[in-house]
């Protein structure tokens, strides 16, 4: 007689539903053969399954037990199968008589029976959901997560014992359901704040427009002037995560195993070191996982002393920029990670840092500036929306009195700017950053006055733009309009978009 039960194997964060097949042949000497192209931690389930039914007094099936994983094409990796796996061998009367056909089962045993957590378990609820199941049975410490995934029945086991006396009715274990009031709770102010950043008014409103369009930021000044004052702060002007965007979080950061209980519900900030390599950045090893710009989805990702990150690893970054998400090829596998982030980079002006310093005398050469200031590719500062500088304090700056914006007042700016940019999009009921707004939506929506296209021609001239940098220049400046809930792009904003993206003239020409 084959027993089958349904447990989910993860690609990328997608999940793929796999049949945990078991049989029994006779034989005086027992054992577990698992097939179905296990990797190493799958192989090693048996010693693990056969300690736990030892502690938890449970009964298996006698003889040679080959337990199949289905797709056979498909590699199996981790211990989510162990939980499944004990379940298809187990000899129980009261349980073989279960209809588990519509039951989904993952999760790691421990020698003595207790169900570990495990990585990926909100995707694998999804995919359970999305393939008709009703209920899925998950690590108790794992079902936070899973809950979130509305339409399933989301089932906490503490161990194996507990598992099989609420199958056969002895003892029912009491779903876990998700609240969404908990939820708006959890999402709670950031701890930094822009009132704490002295001056940098220009700065400060360069951070603004990128928070409301989504656009990237170049941030060019001298050591100690507020660069990484100004980019930690950020994700405090953003709008509160919604539940998709925060699930949508969850799901890498489930799968990366970063994730500590329930959801993610802060917009990400990530601020990796500049010996980064390329993998730790984009995603990737052995077996692929997600990257820091997979991990700032739907959030930020700052870059500080962005000269100094290897080349190979700044120019990673050009395809997720454009598309959006990053595709990580494998010879046995090729995943997709979502990767959706404002990127923020920060970057002395030369070598010294000094170079336009109204009271240091910047030391480098001219050659060695262009050198340095070169390690920013154009290809890759093309990609850049807004690029502004951000110069020293004055002494009275630091010591003025006078109260700073706070970040809740331009926080709330941003969110009336993304309130009055969602009115274009009624028919998808979502807002849309214009930063990846597509042609033919900015040929929709980017709709200039006659003043302002003929500013935008002579910008296109005048800063030898490309197209892709008209695009992104219009895109600006129809954050812009938004900010000042104008239908119309206007003269106006396209000047003040061009003088956010005028400092390649100074540094880089």
């Amino acid at each position: 007689m084959i027993t089958v039960i349904n447990s989910v194997a993860l690609s990328g964060i997608d999940g793929i539903m796999v049949s945990v097949e078991s049989g029994a042949s006779s034989s005086n000497k027992p054992r577990l053969d698992i097939i179905g192209l296990p990797d190493a931690a799958v192989k090693e389930a048996s010693g693990r399954v056969y300690s736990a039914a030892r502690s938890c007094c449970i009964n298996l099936k006698k003889g040679v037990l080959t337990v199949n994983l289905a797709p056979a094409d498909l590699r199996k990796e981790g211990s989510v199968y162990d939980l499944p796996i004990l379940l298809s061998i187990t000899d129980e009367t009261k349980l073989n008589l279960c209809d588990l056909s519509k039951k989904c089962f993952v999760g790691e045993l421990s020698l003595n029976g207790d169900v570990r957590s495990i990585n990926g378990c909100l995707a694998m609820a999804v995919a359970a959901r999305d393939n008709g199941f009703k209920e899925i049975y998950v690590p108790a410490v794992n079902a936070n997560e899973a809950s979130a995934a509305e339409g399933i029945d989301v089932f906490p086991v503490k161990n194996v014992r507990q598992l099989i006396n609420h199958l056969i009715g002895a003892e029912p274990i009491e779903k876990t359901s998700f609240n969404r009031d908990d939820f708006l709770k959890d999402i709670s102010a950031h701890p930094l704040d822009f009132s704490d950043v002295k001056g940098q008014s220009a700065a400060k409103f360069a951070a603004e427009i990128a928070a409301a369009g989504g656009h990237n930021l170049l941030l060019i000044g001298p050591p100690g002037s507020g660069k990484s004052m100004i980019a930690s702060r950020l994700p405090s002007i953003l709008p509160p995560l919604s539940l998709k965007e925060s699930i949508e979080c969850t799901e890498i950061y489930s799968v990366a195993g970063l994730l500590t209980d329930g959801l993610i519900t802060k917009r990400p900030y990530r601020s990796p070191h500049h010996s980064a390599s390329p993998n730790a950045l984009v995603g990737g090893g052995a077996i692929p996982r997600p990257g820091e710009i997979s991990l700032a989805h739907n959030g930020v990702l700052f870059l500080d002393e962005f000269t100094e990150f290897p080349k190979v690893t700044r120019e990673a970054l050009r395809q997720p920029l454009e598309s959006r998400n990053v595709t990580v090829s494998r010879v046995n596998n090729t995943i997709t990670y979502p990767a959706s982030f404002m990127l923020v980079c920060a970057m002395n002006p030369c070598k010294c840092g000094y170079f336009g310093h109204p009271t240091r005398e910047c030391t480098c050469s001219p050659a060695s500036r262009h050198d340095y200031i070169s390690r920013v590719s154009g290809p890759l500062l093309d990609r850049i929306d807004i690029q502004t500088e951000v110069p020293p304090l004055d002494y009275r700056d630091l010591h003025c009195d006078e109260a700073s914006e706070t970040s809740a007042q331009i926080r709330e700016r941003v969110i009336n700017a993304r309130e009055f940019a969602t009115r274009r999009f009624k028919d998808k009921n979502e807002f849309v950053p214009n930063a990846s707004l597509s042609s033919s939506e900015m040929r929709k929506h980017c709709v200039m006055t006659s003043e302002a296209e003929q500013t935008l021609e002579k910008a296109y001239k005048v800063l030898s733009l490309s197209a892709r940098g008209h695009d992104r220049l219009l895109k600006v400046a129809r954050t812009i309009a938004d900010i000042h809930e104008s239908e119309k792009i206007e003269r106006a904003h396209i000047a003040q978009a061009m003088h956010l993206r005028s400092l390649d003239r100074k540094y880089w020409s």
